[in-house]
């Protein structure tokens, strides 16, 4: 098994240069973004932590609020409420499972079949949380679906596969670990990751989102290329 990756300064926060929203969708009810790589998605604990996605676009929709979290290293696709009914109404398509997700990877090693489910339950390992771990005593469920579409090469790293991910459920951590369990941790994953992996970040990208309107319920898709 490749044993885990240690990161040196993991939890110096440096997030990317504010260099404008990249903005997929803009109504009065909610906002569809792009969120980079290496940014959280709202503020963290200290002054240090404050710079955001959501604190970004509060400087833009003062109203902003968050409805989901992609993790700091990950990318892609997020949408947030401008307001009170809109967070009620996304909040409970979320949690009524009606949002469709789905990522891109690229992950060391393949997996032995290049489609199937990964149904591992997972809790926070409270000693060195926010990692997760899998526990089939107490973790919550959690369901992944994936399929192997190719693979790529990386300059400095060598050939990666590439694996669409589909979450059913929305645990923490839960691609990292679901994807590392298969014994195909994604690349430059800090937490979950191999030692030595020199990859220039963490290769996971949220780039589709399916989610019905608001107020007319009408579905609705963004979708962001996957930058690599």
């Amino acid at each position: 098994m490749n044993a885990p990756r240690t990161v040196p300064d993991a939890d110096v926060y440096r997030p990317p240069p504010d260099t404008g929203l990249e903005v997929l969708h803009v109504e009065d009810a909610f906002v569809v973004l792009v969120k980079p790589a290496g940014l959280l998605s709202e503020p963290g604990r200290g002054l240090e932590k404050r710079d955001s996605l959501l604190t970004r676009a509060q400087a833009v929709w003062p109203g902003a609020r968050i409805v989901h979290r992609l993790d700091m290293p990950t990318s892609g696709v997020i949408v947030l409420a401008r307001e009170a009914l809109a967070h009620a109404s996304l909040s409970e398509a979320f949690r009524e499972r009606e949002v469709d997700k789905v990522y891109e990877a690229l992950v060391h090693g393949r997996p032995a079949r290049d489609e199937g489910e990964i149904d591992l339950p997972l809790i926070v390992d409270w000693p060195n949380r926010p990692r997760q771990v899998v526990c089939h005593d107490t973790g919550k469920p959690s369901l992944t679906h994936y399929r192997v579409v190719g693979e790529t090469r990386v300059d400095g790293v060598g050939t990666l596969t590439r694996i669409a991910l589909a979450p059913v459920t929305g645990r923490t951590h839960q691609l990292r670990v679901h994807l590392a369990s298969l014994g195909c941790p994604i690349a430059g994953d800090p937490f979950y990751g191999i030692e030595g992996d020199v990859s220039p970040r963490m290769m996971l990208h949220a780039c589709r989102l399916a989610l019905p309107h608001t107020l007319t319920g009408e579905p609705l898709v963004f979708e962001s290329p996957v930058p690599f």
